[in-house]
């Protein structure tokens, strides 16, 4: 029988959670030991199973009851619990995974922190030397930032100036200075132009103690004013305009001073003019360049302080004729464009006196102003014309005594300290003016004169003549838009003719010299290769001329000149070809004839083949070669070769190989010059003159050319056209060169074979000596293959020594019927021959055989019953030699019994070779 549940537990039914609390309860009063660890199934259900006094075999039923009382708790605890345990699962899973991923990534975490460690931890010198580097940066950084600083400050120096706040701009000046003459700025080359700027402007400081000069216009108005109170502005106005081209060239001959101080070990010597002042410019530029800049912004600073005082001056000489009713006043207002035409000659002289080269004086001339109005006319300036002079005025006169002193007394009333009190010396003193009798004023030139002095002179020129614009009276007759006039007419008819006429005689020059087509000693400098002295000479003027005009405006003209120029240089390298390559002369023939080889290289056949093989030189295409071997072959049977046909000269093939090495290296080089411009930019050949007007005043001012830049030649499509097809006919020419290289070696190879066949080689006894004709052609290989070493790549090289030794083995058995005849002791040595040749050609060419030759004179030792026999065998196919070649090796064979002093054998010897050639005749 069961037993019935304890009443507790009965009770606790309808509450579950009693229910789950008394079932714990009952297990823990009654079955405790099933709940601890030490507990053992097995034993407990032995004691189950046993009922004696020592088991609890009565408390079987008990232990199944409370066994279902525990399964139904946990059913209603899982019923009422499964949603929470499912969620719990999955967060558990969840929460095991980051716990993993977590234990990961410290783990990498600490591997990452040890290898940092140990990075730390060891000496790289290369962390050094990035700090090193990164200090040398920061300071880079700090350089440039300064110089950004430094490139503000001449527009606020010139604004200072502008508004005569001169303390401001001395205190901004010397702060300029400070900073620009720092050690570590000293080596910066592109501030140069601010140096010059800022040394120039340090003026300021030494003439300009306080700002009183803001007051300097209201002086000379106050001053002119005062003249005209007393009736002597007219007086005034007068001895200003006379005393204007004095003044002026004082001014000049100052400044010139001046500079030359400055400069005085930059000078170079003036004297040297003519073809040397091409070197002088490209080696010296820099110094020029600094001087000359010097000189131009010196000047014109003046020259621009004078123009605003005449301004004041014509502005306040306007005002009073005004105010006095004048109508016509122009006398009294026309100081300004008497300076303006002033300005004008000074400038033209200037600009001429620096460029043109026509002259070998050192000086150049004072101007006054120009008696003809015409200032565009290209005329030469009178040097010497006299400016006036004093003398002519007669001092003791009554009449210019009363005047003076007259002047002196109402001067000295007005204006106390004006005049002198000092008693005047009787008598006018001898002038000390520059201009005297002696002769045309002069001044010295600090530079030499050059065409390439035209990229300094015009920036500064032309800032100036923009800034006058600013300074002109509107009511002075000067039309503002004509103020850069003149200088265009300086470009067209003083600039460009000398320029055409520099670049032509120096382009000229560099053919003259007598080692002009000679190897330059200095190559190395230039090119990969050595090149003619005349081509690095020529490119080294069409590159200094483009960087020339990369200053001007572009100007097809400017091209075109440089395209003849070229055109010039090809055909005299041309002249030079044919003069290498020329046949010695006959009396009979009116004109010269070129060499075999550069006939055959220049046109025809051959050089199609030739085409064919430098453009696949790459890949050798035997075919080729052998189109190349049998036209030979077969010219040198149609006419034999001369010695006179052979270029036998070494110096001469050393010129053909600098020929090609210099038009390819000029090719290239021209080819990085070309500019093509696009259709919007396209040069016009012809231009209005108002359109000449305006290509000064559109000129780019900052762009100075500097001899790093890369210098261009800008051309349109159509001068493009012409160019390319320039560079083509050198590359051409480059091309003749190297075929008629690679054709002659051929040809000199033949000849000295053909002098090699016609040999005896009946000689009745062996000999251990080659033919001395071989000898002489392997002395001649190597002296040619010398000079292609040393002037040509290994591909031009490989190009022409590639299938010598193959047109060698063709030539000697084609031309085997030239032996005469031939023993086996003469076929001894012509073996010795080719294996004497074999060996050389190896040094030459590579690693080569002559077996085709050796192998037909190995025939000969066979016999001629042999020869036909292998000929009927392969039925005249598919054999190593033609029926021709074979024909000739059997009557080698039958040469010797043909010659023989015995009738019999003689006869005997003839039919045999009768017969053989049938044998022979019925195989083809």
């Amino acid at each position: 029988m069961i037993a019935s549940a304890p009443k507790g537990m009965s009770q606790a039914m309808t509450d579950p959670i009693l229910y789950d609390l008394d079932v714990l309860s009952h297990i823990h009063d009654k079955w405790h030991i099933m709940t601890e660890d030490e507990c053992v199934p097995v034993y407990v259900a032995l004691q189950l199973m046993d009922h004696s006094s020592l088991g609890r075999g009565s408390d079987y039923q008990d232990f199944q009851r409370t066994s279902r009382q525990l399964q139904k708790a946990l059913r209603s605890i899982v019923n009422e619990h499964h949603q929470g345990f499912n969620s719990s699962i999955g967060t558990f899973h969840k929460i095991q995974s980051s716990i993993q991923s977590s234990q990961a990534r410290v783990q990498s975490l600490k591997e990452s922190v040890y290898n940092a460690k140990s990075s730390l931890m060891e000496v790289k010198p290369e962390l050094q030397g990035l700090g090193a580097s990164s200090q040398r940066y920061k300071s880079v950084l700090q350089i440039l930032g300064q110089i950004e600083k430094l490139q503000t400050l001449p527009v606020l120096l010139d604004a200072q100036i502008a508004d005569k706040h001169f303390l401001a701009a001395v205190d901004l000046l010397q702060g300029a200075l400070r900073l620009i003459r720092k050690s570590e700025m000293e080596s910066i080359g592109a501030l140069s132009d601010l140096r010059v700027y800022f040394s120039n402007q340090e003026t300021i400081a030494d003439n300009t103690p306080s700002e009183l000069q803001k007051d300097s216009f209201r002086y000379i108005q106050m001053l002119l004013e005062a003249l005209d109170r007393l009736g002597c502005l007219d007086v005034a106005v007068d001895r200003i305009e006379q005393r204007m081209p004095v003044e002026l060239f004082t001014i000049v001959d100052r400044t010139n001073r001046e500079v030359k101080l400055r400069h005085p070990t930059r000078l170079r010597d003036t004297s040297r003019l003519g073809n040397v002042y091409l070197d002088r410019t490209l080696h010296d530029s820099k110094q020029t360049t600094d001087v000359l800049d010097d000189l131009l912004w010196t000047l014109y600073s003046k020259f621009e302080a004078i123009a605003e005082g005449h301004r004041v001056v014509h502005d306040v000489v306007s005002g009073i004729a005004r105010q006095n009713g004048l109508r016509h006043h122009g006398s009294l207002t026309g100081s300004f464009k008497e300076l303006w035409k002033l300005y004008q000659s000074e400038l033209r002289s200037l600009l001429h006196d620096y460029i043109s080269t026509d002259e070998k004086s050192t000086t150049r001339i004072g101007r006054s102003a120009p008696d003809n109005p015409n200032l565009l006319q290209s005329s030469r300036r009178d040097r010497l014309k006299r400016v006036f002079q004093l003398e002519e005025i007669d001092p003791k006169a009554t009449e210019f005594l009363m005047e003076r002193d007259e002047l002196d007394k109402i001067l000295q009333n007005s204006v106390p300290g004006l005049v002198s009190k000092s008693p005047r010396r009787s008598g006018t003193q001898p002038s000390k003016d520059p201009v005297s009798k002696a002769g045309p004023a002069t001044h010295k030139l600090l530079v030499g004169s050059s065409v390439f002095n035209i990229s300094i002179l015009l920036p500064p020129s032309l800032s100036f003549l923009h800034r006058l614009k600013d300074i002109v009276p509107p009511n002075s007759d000067i039309a503002i838009s004509t103020l850069t006039s003149f200088l265009d007419d300086f470009l067209v008819n003083v600039f460009f003719p000398q320029f055409e006429e520099s670049v032509t005689e120096l382009c000229g020059s560099s053919c003259m010299d007598f080692d002009a087509f000679e190897e330059d000693q200095q190559w190395s400098q230039h090119a990969a290769r050595p090149i003619l002295k005349s081509t690095s000479h020529f490119f080294t003027l069409i590159k200094t001329f483009c960087g020339l005009l990369d200053t001007l405006p572009e100007d097809p003209n400017f091209t075109q000149l440089i395209i003849s120029q070229l055109i010039s240089y090809y055909d005299r390298c041309c002249k030079w070809y044919k003069s290498l390559v020329q046949r010695d002369s006959v009396p009979s023939q009116n004109e010269p004839v070129l060499k075999p080889a550069a006939t055959m290289a220049a046109a025809g056949d051959l050089r199609d083949v030739l085409d064919l093989l430098w453009k696949s030189r790459s890949q050798e295409d035997s075919s080729l070669v052998q189109k190349e071997i049998e036209y030979l072959v077969s010219k040198t049977k149609e006419t034999p070769l001369l010695p006179a046909d052979i270029i036998s000269n070494r110096g001469t093939v050393a010129s053909l190989c600098l020929l090609y090495t210099s038009m390819q290296w000029l090719a290239g080089g021209l080819t990085r010059l070309q500019r093509v411009v696009s259709p919007s930019e396209s040069l016009k050949r012809t231009s209005t003159k108002a359109q000449q007007v305006r290509r000064w005043t559109l000129l780019d001012l900052n762009r100075p050319y500097h001899d790093g830049e890369a210098a261009h030649l800008p051309m349109d499509q159509e001068l493009a056209t012409t160019f390319n097809g320039i560079i083509s006919s050198m590359r051409s020419l480059a091309l003749d060169a190297l075929f008629t290289l690679q054709v002659d070696i051929r040809c000199g190879t033949a000849h000295m074979m053909m002098k090699m066949l016609d040999a005896p080689y009946l000689l009745s006894f062996p000999t251990n000596n080659p033919d001395p004709k071989v000898l002489e052609v392997n002395l001649d290989l190597v002296s040619f293959d010398d000079a292609l070493s040393t002037y040509l790549s290994s591909e031009e090289h490989r190009f022409i020594t590639s299938g010598l030794a193959a047109f060698v083995d063709t030539l000697l058995v084609a031309h085997a019927s030239r032996i005469k005849a031939m023993d086996m002791s003469g076929c001894g040595r012509m073996q010795l021959n080719i294996l004497v040749l074999q060996q050389n050609l190896k040094g030459v060419e590579g690693d080569v055989s002559l077996s085709r030759s050796s192998h037909f004179f190995e025939l000969f030792a066979e016999g001629a019953d042999s020869i036909v026999a292998r000929v009927k065998e392969t039925g005249g196919k598919d054999s190593d030699f033609t029926i021709e070649e074979c024909k000739a090796l059997v009557e080698l064979c039958h040469s010797e019994g043909i010659q023989s002093t015995q009738r019999e054998t003689s006869i005997q010897a003839r039919r045999r070779l009768t017969e053989h050639l049938r044998q022979l005749e019925e195989c083809m």
